[in-house]
């Protein structure tokens, strides 16, 4: 199966589930604004890059492919909470997304806010509820690796540095190590905790673990390196979100230069395919993600 059509199908498994989690939490008791607000968020659109990466993962340890989706659209909920508050007033400001109006946007601040809040929580409920290999070993330690890659020390932490550089600017003149642990926080220790899912699922050892963590990382900050990139020679309409947005934020570009960035994005491409030499031509799907992700046009 080509790339293109792993990544359709491993979106359209990952639609389903999401659809279905969010059918659970309407009939749950949830009122109907926030459902319909978190619908807007995580149905109809996006790459699913992060699912397809846990699909991915898990595939080499040969997991159910009904546990792998389960634990791709909890993560999936965590990057879709990301981009509501990303795209609030008070960050990044931004009335598209994936085409669409952001949720702001199509409800208003308050719900965008209540909605990302839902999605990030609902996460946990559905890792911790999650029928893993290995018990509730295995689904506290899928908790413990989304929480770590989501929190303070991860995603939320790269955001703090990208919005220090953006409003307050701080640091006035950002370096490439400043800029490489940003986009290590804010992109990579998601897409690192994809990768991870498939070897925590696998019940995989500690050499396949580490590897696959190695490719994550270097590939997460391939995406973001490329994401800045396209945000300067990207085409909105393509892309389905604002572009030229982010001159004032830390970006590799910004402290280097256009060519730099794309040498660093070449250099991470590599480490990404050396580091899924242990699993062979099983890894082909991931290896070709590395390629789609520095290729990208949005």
């Amino acid at each position: 199966m080509a790339l293109s059509q792993r990544l359709e199908f491993a979106a359209w498994v990952v639609e389903r589930r999401l659809a279905a989690i969010l059918d659970g939490t309407a009939r749950a008791g949830a009122p109907e604004r926030i459902v319909a607000a978190m619908r807007h968020a995580a149905l109809g659109g996006g790459k699913r890059l992060r699912p397809f990466l846990v699909i991915e993962a898990s595939g080499l340890f040969d997991v159910a492919a009904e546990i792998a989706a389960d634990a791709a659209a909890a993560l999936e909920c965590v990057h879709c909470y990301s981009l509501v508050h990303d795209d609030l007033p008070a960050m990044d400001n931004d009335d598209l997304r994936r085409g669409r109006p952001t949720v702001h946007k199509a409800f208003d601040e308050w719900t965008a806010i209540l909605a990302g809040d839902g999605l990030l929580t609902l996460a946990f409920e559905v890792l911790a509820g999650l029928a893993a290999p290995g018990g509730p070993a295995t689904n506290a330690a899928l908790i413990a690796s989304l929480a770590r890659a989501a929190g303070p020390a991860g995603m939320v932490g790269g955001q703090c540095l990208d919005l220090q550089a953006d409003k307050l600017a701080l640091p006035a003149q950002p370096d490439a190590a400043h800029v490489g642990r940003l986009q290590l926080m804010k992109t990579g220790a998601i897409i690192r905790s994809a990768c991870e899912f498939g070897a925590i699922l696998g019940q995989a050892g500690e050499s396949d673990r580490r590897a696959l963590e190695a490719y994550g990382e270097r590939l997460g900050v391939a995406f973001q390196i490329a994401d800045d990139l396209l945000d300067v020679e990207g085409d909105a309409a393509a892309m389905g979100k604002a572009a030229r947005k982010d001159a004032a934020k830390a970006t590799l570009h910004a402290a280097t230069s256009i060519d730099t960035a794309r040498q660093r994005l070449a250099a991470l491409a590599a480490e990404a395919v050396a580091a899924l030499a242990p699993f062979g031509r099983r890894a082909d799907a991931l290896r070709e993600a590395v390629a789609f992700t520095v290729e990208r046009e949005r």
